[in-house]
């Protein structure tokens, strides 16, 4: 286990160095610079603050001098907010995006799999067609539709929650957690639907419902540890996904987490923040498929001998 864990570690990172390299180039390419604003600044103001940042050496110099930097953790500073690290920054801002994605993802398991479990239970019925249904509007609504539907309906019309916000007033994260995890409960639903589906039809099944068990025992007991199987291996990326994809929430919401910097960096252009919160993101996603994958390995104990032949 500890070789199969270190190789996929060693094989992330030629990944996050692509990523860096990939960002950077982007970035470099986009017309215009960190300090072209909308009032008239002095050429001579611009290319001090060129010379101090470095941004007239060559791209090969900056990307190396960037890479050594980000050696020593290091994501530099913010051109934009020129008092603050684009480690202070993120430092700032993840919180309240890690704890976004932590709601979104226990509203997606909790929803998504009493909804595959509860079809599963009864294939091609009407206790099957429904949360199905539900799941593909679910898949086919995205978050900057979702979002203000929600807030629409249960913040103006009917004034049961709080309209923007986190962690200020009672029930203010509810909202943003429905809205960012909504269509990962869609999926979660799908995938634990047929993984149960598969299990449920093994003959070792059909041999407990001889014995006389009841429905609660066979899914709890013996189908539901294959059964999401697939969900394990989705929910790497899928945390992942919901970490970038807390971008729209947080700008409808109003939630001061690490997306309205990066949207913010965007429209700035302030390099360092845009690739410092790229690689950071990329380096999340590493980890949480890793551990995805970790998790897998020993649930399935098929995977767990051919690791153990692997060493």
């Amino acid at each position: 286990m500890y070789l199969f864990i270190l190789k996929r570690i060693l094989q992330s990172i030629p990944v996050l160095l692509g990523v860096s390299l990939l960002t950077f180039i982007m970035v470099r390419s986009a017309p215009g610079g960190p300090f072209d604003q909308d009032r008239n600044v002095p050429p001579e103001v611009i290319k001090h603050l060129n010379e101090h940042y470095h941004l007239n050496d060559p791209l090969w110099k900056q990307y190396l001098d960037y890479l050594w930097s980000l050696l020593h953790g290091d994501f530099g500073p913010s051109f934009k907010f020129q008092s603050h690290t684009v480690n202070d920054l993120i430092a700032a801002g993840f919180p309240p995006t890690m704890e976004l994605a932590f709601y979104a993802t226990l509203f997606a398991l909790i929803f998504g799999l009493i909804a595959g479990i509860t079809a599963s239970l009864k294939p091609n019925s009407l206790q099957d067609y429904v949360p199905m249904s539900t799941a593909m509007i679910g898949i086919c609504m995205p978050s900057f539709v979702l979002g203000p539907l929600l807030l629409l309906i249960f913040g103006i019309w009917l004034q049961w929650l709080p309209v923007a916000g986190w962690g200020q007033i009672d029930g203010d994260k509810i909202l943003p957690s429905v809205t960012l995890g909504a269509a990962y409960a869609a999926y979660i639903a799908r995938i634990s639907r047929g993984g149960m589906l598969e299990i449920l039809s093994q003959d070792y099944i059909r041999t407990a419902r001889a014995k006389g068990l009841s429905t609660a025992r066979i899914v709890f007991v013996h189908a539901l540890r294959g059964g999401i199987t697939p969900v394990i291996s989705f929910l790497g990326p899928a945390i992942a996904g919901l970490l970038a994809g807390s971008f729209v929430v947080e700008t409808i919401f109003q939630i001061p987490g690490l997306g309205r910097f990066y949207v913010q960096a965007a429209f700035n252009r302030d390099y360092t923040m845009i690739m410092g919160c790229t690689i950071f993101f990329a380096f999340l996603i590493v980890i949480f498929n890793l551990l995805a994958d970790v998790l897998l390995v020993l649930l399935n104990p098929k995977l767990r001998q051919e690791v153990s032949g692997g060493r």
